[in-house]
């Protein structure tokens, strides 16, 4: 199995990364560098095409998209080219079931960009963009205007959701597989509570139901999902931090076990990963919260095996692994540490040898 790690590259973002690395890892859990892939500027999201022959990555602060492709049998990636969003600070790509569409959010000037993908992994320049229009949220500084930060398919592919932190939104779009082109469903926007800042949310594996995690008021929203119209209803509301916290803390990504029994978040400021069982009506609830032994936790994310959760912890150059207890879902140590500079994604690919 490898491991492919994006990281911040400049100094505005304060960065000390260089690139996109790759590593092996072995059937224990054990990471082995293999590559970097430098000259990149922000390389801050990947996907991986459903075959995984290529992998695809956003860039933070600009205005493309990459493609690489992927030796499979050692890891090692190769440029292929870029392709033009058409927007600023592209912070998130989905690639649709099929293969033959990057979708990418472009946060700083709030709209969805679709491109194309060639039978080579090949991108074209995107020929599709929606922009997203609504009422900003009550942050002056957060939601001065709408800021996608995540594109998410329905395990269908025939929705695409986008989280809006700007617009306090979750868009919905039915997406043609034939043209790619986006329509917005009805309704086209689920409110979120005002404020809330809706970051990344995920999909129960089997179920109709999506969580979705709130940047600014550190929560996750559970909804009831209508795969037939696209309709999202929220149920439940719950808090990502203990009780008595009093900091200055935001929610970054959330991860959801391949069985659908235990959703994690985590939390940057409080340092730290909430973890929540799954009740029989999908709603969570919260098992404890786990300090990530660095800071800033921007990514984390489940292994393909399901036994481990990694968090790429940002202002502390570190990607630390924990063990996830299968039974009850709750974190432990491992004791591995990754030195990467200022990771902030994590992709895998290939079968654990």
């Amino acid at each position: 199995m490898f491991a492919y790690v994006g990281a911040f590259t400049t100094e505005k973002r304060k960065a000390r990364g260089d690139g996109i690395h790759v590593y092996r890892i072995d059937a224990a859990g054990g990471w082995t560098h293999l590559q970097r892939l430098g000259g990149l500027v922000n390389p801050s999201f990947l996907a991986l095409s459903p075959d995984r022959r290529f992998l695809y990555s956003a860039h933070g602060d600009e205005t493309y998209a990459t493609a690489f492709a992927l030796d499979r049998a050692t890891g090692l990636a190769q440029l292929i080219n870029t392709a033009a969003t058409g927007g600023s600070n592209g912070v998130h790509p989905a690639i649709d079931p099929s293969g033959r569409f990057l979708v990418v959010a472009n946060y700083a000037s709030g709209s969805v960009a679709v491109l194309a993908i060639g039978g080579d992994g090949a991108l074209r320049d995107q020929h599709h963009l929606h922009v997203l229009r609504g009422k900003p949220g009550p942050n002056k500084v957060e939601q001065a205007g709408s800021h996608p930060h995540q594109v998410a398919f329905d395990p269908t592919g025939s929705f695409l959701l986008v989280p809006d932190k700007g617009l306090d939104c979750v868009f919905v779009f039915r997406f043609d597989r034939a043209s790619g082109q986006l329509t917005p469903a009805e309704p086209a926007c689920v409110k979120a509570r005002p404020g809330a800042g809706p970051r990344h949310l995920a999909f129960h594996p089997r179920r109709p139901i999506v969580w979705v995690l709130n940047e600014l008021d550190s929560t996750v929203t559970t909804c009831r999902w209508d795969g037939d119209t696209g309709a999202l209803q929220p149920v439940q509301v719950i808090s990502t931090l203990p009780r008595d916290f009093a900091g200055t803390s935001t929610t970054a990504e959330i991860a959801v076990t391949a069985d659908g029994r235990f959703v994690y978040g985590s939390n940057r400021g409080h340092d730290s990963v909430a973890a929540y069982a799954v009740e029989a009506d999908g709603t969570l609830a919260p098992i404890d919260i786990f300090p990530t032994q660095g800071r800033r936790p921007r990514f984390i994310c489940l292994d393909p095996t399901g036994r481990f959760l990694h968090a790429a912890n940002e202002q502390s150059d570190t990607i630390v692994a924990f063990r996830v207890d299968p039974a009850t879902g709750r974190l432990s140590s491992t004791g591995q540490v990754i030195a990467n500079a200022s990771p902030v994604t994590i992709v895998f690919a290939g079968a654990t040898t």
